[in-house]
């Protein structure tokens, strides 16, 4: 990877947007390496579809810093996908989780997830998967960031533009435009395998205890966080007043 680095304040995003509008998938890869340099970082969930971005990112970045929040309560085939990309791709992966334990979260606080409350899915959300994401972005340098979301995922996402600036980093969607059936071609395309629980009918997979299978009928984020919200807060700005500006929905 090249050691070139951006300064946040110096990236035009409306015309690097216009540029990267219509660009392929690996050009807007390439675009961030060339733009971005070493601070340049990607995350995987290792959900569903992560194969997708994770070949064809390090198809062309071999050894860019893979960021895998662990939260504690990932399936058991969760880990063991994850172990699999790993060492099949070689990837270059950077586990980071939660300052609290589970055991002494749930003794503190309760099972956050059982709650119908928001505010305490919200902090749970908080607690296990963004403020660990923060401190990786703090401790690899960050700059920016490329991140596997689709637009037809939730409706925050179809708001999205290719690059956005998310509490002072920038976030890359090199597939943000592709459909399903373009996730499926380039897995059958590379022979790249889905999750393995996507055969017991899971389309979007968090933790163990806030994800279900789904119907034919039911749109693939259905099955998270019991229906009351769609997003888990690491693809969320945490300010309000910035949330307002990119016109996201209720989430």
């Amino acid at each position: 990877m090249t050691t070139q680095t951006l300064n946040p304040s110096r990236l035009d995003l409306a015309a690097a947007n216009q540029r990267l509008a219509d660009a392929a998938a690996p050009d807007v890869v390439q675009w961030a390496a060339q733009t971005f340099g070493s601070s340049l970082i990607m995350t995987s969930s290792f959900g569903v579809q992560a194969a997708v971005m994770l070949h064809l990112v390090t198809r062309h970045l071999p050894d860019i810093p893979v960021v895998f929040i662990d939260t504690g309560y990932l399936h058991t085939e969760t880990y063991k996908f994850a172990d699999e990309l790993t060492h099949r791709l070689k990837l270059n992966l950077k586990v980071y989780q939660p300052v609290i334990s589970a055991a002494r979260m749930e003794a503190l606080m309760g099972k956050l997830w059982e709650s119908n409350d928001r505010d305490s899915l919200i902090e749970y959300d908080r607690i296990r998967k963004v403020e660990p994401m923060h401190r990786a972005l703090r401790e690899l340098g960050a700059t920016a960031w490329l991140a596997g979301l689709r637009a037809n995922q939730t409706d925050h996402r179809a708001d999205l533009r290719r690059v956005e600036l998310q509490d002072g980093i920038y976030k890359v969607h090199p597939i943000l435009g592709w459909s399903s059936k373009q996730v499926h071609e380039y897995l059958k395309q590379h022979d790249l395998p889905y999750h393995p629980l996507r055969d017991q009918g899971y389309a979007s997979i968090g933790d163990w205890h806030s994800t279900r299978p789904i119907t034919a009928e039911e749109h693939e984020r259905a099955g998270r966080f019991k229906g009351l919200k769609q997003e888990c807060g690491l693809h969320l700005p945490s300010t309000q007043a910035e949330n307002e500006s990119r016109g996201s929905a209720d989430l």
